[in-house]
């Protein structure tokens, strides 16, 4: 049988992520475009932002994996094949580095960083009352892997951290609380928009956000007003609604806002492939598979 990796990474990445692969799995076929017998002969799928389409036609698929966290363009896709076990990628790894990105952006909002990388620019000397992390009140928004990971770097920082996910009811309080609101959230169609006008409106005046889920969770207009009016303080974007981010979006010139390519945890091909290599394994030993996707959740 055929492994089949199908994704739009360039050359140079699809080259480590077949070369790891293959050493990880020496007596498997891994390829990166459909044989001409593919109909029949792929029995696993490996992706990672894959063309629409790229999946249809293979009957003989028991297997797709993810090379991502984030599920939702796959299942955004019509053609995905609607009876195959889809699993996401959960590797401790990316969970660290999230952990670490939440964990500068949280600090650098406590002891406004980003307000003297600004008075910098305009060489103005304002030093500002300094904060304990214990006086800080941290919302995690999402309760995964990576938003566990993220609210024990925080508590283990000394910062006092709550966490939300969709199951609970009390989102308009729970804002309240927060000097800090944390975005980690699956993207579903029931968080789609979440972050609007009247989460921002809950949330304490001069509090911070900051979105490392997916773009598609703040209404950006009501974030920029929210920005504009001082109801927000700072926002850390990683995420956006459009990627890359287009030149003439406001976000880019805004003083309140810190932007990030996309980049608060990204897939390592060097520690994700041996999860993939541990999935394909059980698959073939009848063992039960991990992180399988709940498609009526989408996530």
């Amino acid at each position: 049988m055929t492994i089949l990796l199908a994704s739009r990474l360039d050359a140079a990445e699809r080259l480590q992520w077949l070369t790891l692969l293959r050493a990880l799995l020496p007596h498997e076929t891994i390829v990166d475009e459909r044989p001409a017998d593919a109909a029949t002969s792929v029995d696993i799928a490996l992706v990672a932002n894959p063309p629409p389409g790229a999946l249809q036609g293979l009957g003989g698929l028991r297997l797709i994996q993810s090379l991502w966290a984030g599920v939702e363009r796959l299942l955004a896709d019509p053609t995905l094949p609607p009876d195959v076990p889809l699993a996401r990628m959960v590797d401790p790894a990316m969970s660290e580095a999230m952990a670490q990105t939440a964990l500068w952006a949280v600090l650098s909002l406590q002891r406004d960083c980003f307000d003297y990388a600004a008075q910098q620019r305009r060489a103005q000397w304002q030093p500002w009352p300094q904060r304990r992390a214990d006086e800080i009140a941290v919302v995690v928004l999402g309760q995964g892997q990576m938003g566990m990971a993220v609210r024990r770097r925080l508590e283990a920082n000394g910062y006092r951290v709550l966490g939300w996910s969709t199951r609970e009811g009390r989102w308009p309080d729970l804002l309240g609380d927060a000097d800090v609101v944390v975005n980690l959230l699956p993207l579903t169609p029931a968080t789609q928009g979440l972050l609007d006008a009247r989460a921002f409106a809950a949330m304490r005046r001069g509090a911070g956000l900051v979105n490392l889920a997916r773009g598609a969770h703040v209404v950006d207009a009501d974030l920029l007003a929210a920005l504009d009016g001082g109801q927000l303080r700072h926002a850390v974007l990683d995420v956006f609604h459009t990627e890359p981010l287009p030149p003439e979006h406001r976000y880019w010139s805004h003083p309140r806002v810190t932007v990030l390519p996309h980049v608060a945890a990204q897939t390592d091909p060097r520690s994700a492939a041996a999860i993939v290599a541990a999935q394909v394994r059980a698959l073939r030993a009848g063992a039960p598979l991990q992180h399988l996707v709940d498609r009526a959740r989408g996530y």
